[in-house]
C-alpha cells in the first residue's frame, strides 16, 4: 500500500539513448519532467537532469569501474519503495531498456507489487553508435541483416551467442565485449572471417567518441594499441568499410534539444 493514499505508485522505464543527451525522445523528456523519483544508471548524461524538477529525488543505482551501487534485487525493491512513498518513479537507463537493459524484468517486478508501469523506448547504442561514425548496420549489397548480441553471460562467461554469430555473414554488433575482444576475434577468425572489416566504437554519439577499424584478425591489437576503453561496441561485417573519419552526428543547431524540451 502507498504511504500516502493520495498518490498513484507507478513506474516508467525510460531509455536515455546512446549517450548524446539530445537523443532522448520527447516522451522521455516528459517522463523526466513529471518524475517524483529518478533512479538512473551510469551511462546516462548528467545534462538530462536539467529536465528533472528540483524537488524530485535522484538516486544512482548503476555500476562504475567495478563499483555497483545496488544489486538488481535491491534496485527492484527501491522502485517499489519509492513509488509507494513518492508516486512516479522513472527508471532511466542508457540506450533502450529492452536491449540487454533488464527493463522488462524491473517492470514485471513492479507489476507484481501492484505498480502501474509504462515503457518509453530509447535509441539503442547498438545501431546509433555505429551509425554515428558512418557504419550502417545494413547496406544494399553489403549486408541484408544484423544481429545484436551480448558478449558476457550473467555468470561472466563468454556467451554462446558469440560462437553462433561467428558462423554468420550478417552484420554483428557485440555489446559489453571489449574485455573479451581477443577471444571474440579468435572465434571469428577460426570461422573464416579473419579478413572481414571490424571496428570498435567507444563513447559513440558523444564528442569524445573514438573509432578503431581494422579486420577481425587485426582489431584486438589495434584496439589495445589505441587504448580504447568502455563503454564500447564491436561491429563486425562488410559495412565497417563505410566508416567515416568525421562523425556523422557532429551537427549543431541554434537550440539544443534539452532547451527545446524545457520550453515545450
Amino acid at each position: 500500500m502507498p504511504a500516502n493514499p493520495h498518490i498513484l505508485p507507478r513506474l516508467t522505464v525510460v531509455g536515455a539513448g546512446p549517450g548524446d543527451p539530445e537523443l532522448l525522445t520527447l516522451k522521455g523528456a516528459r517522463a523526466l519532467a513529471e518524475a517524483d523519483v529518478v533512479l538512473y544508471d551510469a551511462l546516462v548524461s548528467d545534462d538530462l537532469f536539467a529536465l528533472v524538477r528540483p524537488q524530485a529525488l535522484r538516486v544512482f543505482v548503476g555500476k562504475r569501474r567495478g563499483y555497483q551501487a545496488y544489486s538488481q534485487e535491491e534496485t527492484n525493491a527501491l522502485i517499489v519503495k519509492y513509488a509507494r512513498q513518492y508516486g512516479h518513479v522513472v527508471r532511466l537507463k542508457g540506450g533502450d531498456p529492452f536491449v540487454f537493459g533488464r527493463g522488462r524484468e524491473e517492470m514485471l517486478y513492479a507489476e507484481q507489487h501492484g505498480l502501474a508501469t509504462a515503457y518509453v523506448p530509447g535509441i539503442s547504442s547498438a545501431v546509433a553508435a555505429a551509425g554515428s561514425v558512418g557504419i550502417p548496420v545494413t547496406h544494399r549489397g553489403l549486408s541484408e541483416g544484423f544481429q545484436v548480441i551480448t558478449a558476457i553471460t550473467a555468470n561472466g562467461e563468454l556467451s554462446t551467442a558469440v560462437v553462433e554469430a561467428a558462423r554468420s555473414r550478417t552484420t554483428t554488433i557485440i555489446l559489453m565485449g571489449l574485455s573479451r575482444l581477443p577471444e571474440i576475434t579468435r572465434l571469428f577468425c577460426h570461422s573464416g572471417s579473419a579478413h572481414v572489416p571490424a571496428a570498435v566504437i567507444q563513447n559513440g554519439t558523444l564528442p569524445d567518441a573514438r573509432l578503431v577499424t581494422g579486420t577481425v584478425a587485426t582489431l584486438a591489437d589495434k584496439a589495445e594499441a589505441a587504448g580504447v576503453g568502455a563503454p564500447a561496441i564491436i561491429v563486425i561485417g562488410e559495412v565497417v568499410a563505410l566508416a567515416t573519419a568525421t562523425p556523422l552526428s557532429a551537427v549543431e543547431f541554434a537550440t539544443t534539444a534539452i532547451q527545446y524540451a524545457e520550453v515545450a
